[in-house]
């Protein structure tokens, strides 16, 4: 692997705070030559400079684990579902930094690349599902839904909301438009965290959706 690259995401991930181990560098980099190699293929990204994949995609994705770490998220007991996970973001890298991650997509060559990247980085924590999230049913509802680019906040909700438990909250990844998405949902209390991708300046937001209690309580 070029050193070159090697460096610049270890820095991104020093920048975030996170402690990425060889295993897990050696993981995240292996997954960016796979997405190149299937994007020939399958068109799973317009981003196909290394240095760019490794700034928008798994930077990208480090945001997300770092806002886990440091909301104390326990990873041994809780579970996150990545809905219309596509390329696999965020729940490829969650899965390579030790989370449980069930990644859903409904278009079979992308779940198709999801499953090679499991079976090549030996990710034994992650789930791969190919279905629509409406029809999707799983007996143990997930902690955390999450999702980026997958839809407008209210239709990521209406369509996940059967597979979240009843104290977890949904997480998206969002870059603009949050606070005009947010008016339109009803029920729920909200939080917009503003967050930071290294060596750019483009702005991005985790938004995190719970039931509102007095909404459930009356529910």
């Amino acid at each position: 692997m070029d050193l070159k690259l090697e460096n610049k995401l270890l820095l991104g991930a020093n920048k975030l705070n996170l402690d990425i181990d060889k295993l897990r560098l050696s993981q995240l980099l292996s997954y960016m030559q796979l997405l190149l190699k299937w994007n020939k293929v399958y068109s799973l990204t317009a981003i196909t400079d290394p240095e760019e994949v490794i700034t928008y995609h798994l930077l990208d994705g480090l945001t997300l684990v770092k806002y886990l770490n440091n909301a104390g998220f326990n990873m041994v007991s809780n579970t996150i579902l990545d809905v219309g996970s596509g390329m696999g973001i965020p729940g490829i890298i969650l899965a390579i930094c030790g989370f449980s991650v069930t990644v859903l997509d409904s278009n079979h060559k992308k779940t198709s690349f999801l499953s090679q990247v499991k079976i090549e980085l030996g990710l034994k924590n992650l789930t791969v599902v190919n279905a629509r999230v409406e029809n999707y049913k799983h007996i143990d509802k997930f902690s955390i839904v999450t999702s980026r680019a997958f839809a407008e906040l209210k239709l990521f909700v209406d369509l996940t909301k059967h597979l979240l438990h009843d104290n977890g909250y949904f997480l998206a990844m969002k870059s603009q438009k949050v606070v005009e998405e947010l008016d339109k949902i009803t029920g729920y209390s909200s939080e917009i965290i503003e967050v930071h991708i290294p060596e750019t300046h483009d702005k991005r937001f985790l938004v995190k959706i719970k039931v509102d209690e007095k909404h459930y309580s009356n529910s």
